[in-house]
């Protein structure tokens, strides 16, 4: 059951990484990475080595920034070392790094990167149970939670190029998903 994630990335992917991390958050997926959430007294080694060890699955988001990223190999290194779950998101024409170069990664080419976040969803739910979905509405701002549409929906509404449709439960004014990242759209 995969509950948390870690994301490796390099500093100048921190947006990619973020975009992956809220439509994680979405469908209630914990995410964890050595950048995010600095605390005095540990050290961004043990916050890596602390949250690889943690999650249940290692996603490093490999771009042509990343691959000379000393703290993304690193990453990618203790993750096969411990035999991790390995999913990468890989930047179309960037080599893979050694440790994960047998892997074949899911690939984004530029303004592509929201389709690789649907391709991992759609792996980590074939690998986990998932039922819910975080959804704030852009009128009232409110969270609430929902049962997450069945993926065969979610598959057909990506092909067809449409959205998806839920309610608020607080405004009830109607809100458009993304069905990729799960995202609002703003009208």
């Amino acid at each position: 059951m995969i509950s948390k994630i870690y994301i490796s990335h390099s500093q100048s992917d921190a947006d990619l990484a973020g975009a992956l991390s809220s439509a994680l958050y979405r469908i209630c997926i914990d995410t964890l990475t050595s950048q995010f959430r600095y605390h005095r007294g540990i050290s961004r080694a043990e916050r890596a080595s602390f949250g690889i060890r943690s999650s249940e699955c290692f996603v490093p988001i490999v771009t042509s920034n990343s691959i000379f990223s000393r703290t993304v190999n690193m990453e990618i290194g203790f993750a096969r070392a411990i035999d991790h779950l390995i999913i990468p998101i890989a930047e179309n024409g960037v080599e893979m790094p050694f440790f994960i170069e047998d892997i074949v990664p899911i690939t984004f080419s530029s303004g592509g990167f929201a389709n690789a976040v649907a391709d991992l969803m759609r792996i980590v739910r074939s690998l986990t149970r998932l039922e819910w979905l975080r959804v704030r509405c852009p009128m009232c701002g409110e969270e609430m939670t929902q049962y997450l549409t069945p993926q065969e929906n979610v598959d057909r509404a990506i092909s067809e190029n449409r959205y998806l449709e839920t309610v608020c439960s607080f405004c009830e004014a109607a809100i458009s998903l993304d069905p990729r990242t799960f995202s609002p759209i703003a009208d």
